[in-house]
């Protein structure tokens, strides 16, 4: 039994301790960040150079543009606090080009949390990262849909970016009459009949009104998470030309998008949530296999063994944000969690 208890506590003590150094899909990890190497740039130099620019497109991805303020003028010395580990490595020359560097940085989650704490802010993690989207052009009198519609053949040429994908439906004529239908009264068309074909997807029907004022308006109608959220913009023409301007309507739209969706994703850290749970103990139901797939999951921030035998395992799970996004994220790595007669049930499947 002594034996027994020992061999329990030193597979507790790599379940609880281990933790993955580099990760492709890590929420803290910012890759393929590129910089130039001249001949006269010390090495730490162009790393400071790597850590800001990661630092930047880290907080980008996972923060509100309000949170991104906040912490925008952070010395490099703490930014560099809050590396953990990074990777450095060349990429090929071409010809008539100057040497470039990769980096891949991890920041340290722990301190990431601190300093988000004490900046009072919360970030996002998203789990579906596709928004279907239906721009409709105002032009004077027209209302345009798919033919000579600007923003529907170029939304995607126009504003791309890694964090989330903005799918265009294809053009069919239930859309087309359905915008005939509400054509005097488009901010009250019903979305769902817009993307009928897409249920349970993110949807944003945007309106763009383009008149002869000195700013066009936008209004969105979108659907996030099962949750209807109406907005509006009104962009400044600034004197240039109309496509340029159309561009730029297709940019701050897709930004303020981005920003919908992170906000129906944030995880506060100042009010973590707790889960009690028990893993059956069996050559199917892994201890180590469940640690080498629950390790990776940032919004987990610890797990607490609360009781043990040779059959079971009793423990308390300490985890940020809602439970049904936790039970999303377990299930994507094979890990069940269900309520049975009242008690949580945690498996590897």
């Amino acid at each position: 039994m002594k034996l027994y208890k020992q061999i329990l506590i030193s597979i507790l003590i790599i379940f609880f301790k281990t933790e993955t150094v580099f990760s492709e899909n890590n929420l803290f990890n910012v890759n393929n960040i590129k910089l130039e190497k001249k001949d006269r740039t010390a090495n730490s130099a162009l790393a400071d150079q790597a850590f800001k620019k990661g630092f930047d497109q880290f907080t980008k991805k996972i923060l509100l543009k309000e949170d991104i303020n906040k912490i925008s003028n952070l010395s490099i010395s703490t930014i560099k606090q809050l590396v953990t580990y990074y990777q450095i490595s060349n990429i090929p020359e071409k010809e008539n080009e100057e040497e470039l560097v990769n980096f891949s940085i991890t920041f340290d989650k722990e301190k990431i949390h601190d300093l988000f704490y004490k900046k009072g802010i919360s970030y996002s993690e998203i789990l579906d990262k596709e928004i279907y989207v239906l721009p409709v052009f105002i032009n004077g009198n027209e209302v345009l849909v798919f033919n000579n519609n600007f923003f529907y053949k170029n939304w995607n040429k126009v504003s791309k970016n890694e964090l989330i994908e903005f799918i265009l439906p294809l053009e069919n004529i239930e859309i087309i009459q359905n915008i005939n239908t509400y054509k005097n009264n488009l901010i009250n068309v019903n979305i769902s009949n817009l993307f009928e074909g897409y249920p349970n997807k993110n949807l944003a029907f945007v309106l763009i009104e383009d008149n002869k004022a000195d700013n066009s308006k936008v209004y969105i109608k979108a659907r996030i998470q099962e949750k209807n959220i109406s907005k509006s913009l009104v962009i400044q023409k600034q004197k240039k030309q109309k496509n340029t301007h159309y561009e730029n309507i297709i940019f701050e739209t897709n930004n303020e998008l981005i920003d919908l969706i992170k906000s129906r994703n944030l995880i506060d850290i100042r009010t973590p949530s707790f889960l009690n749970a028990k893993f059956n103990i069996n050559k199917k139901n892994n201890l180590v296999e469940l640690n080498s797939r629950i390790k990776n999951i940032d919004a987990i921030e610890n797990i607490f063994v609360q009781e043990f035998n040779k059959d079971f395992m009793h423990i308390r799970i300490k985890y940020l944000g809602k439970l049904d996004k936790i039970i999303t994220l377990l299930k994507r790595k094979n890990i069940d969690l269900q309520l049975i007669n009242d008690q949580w049930i945690i498996k590897t499947l």
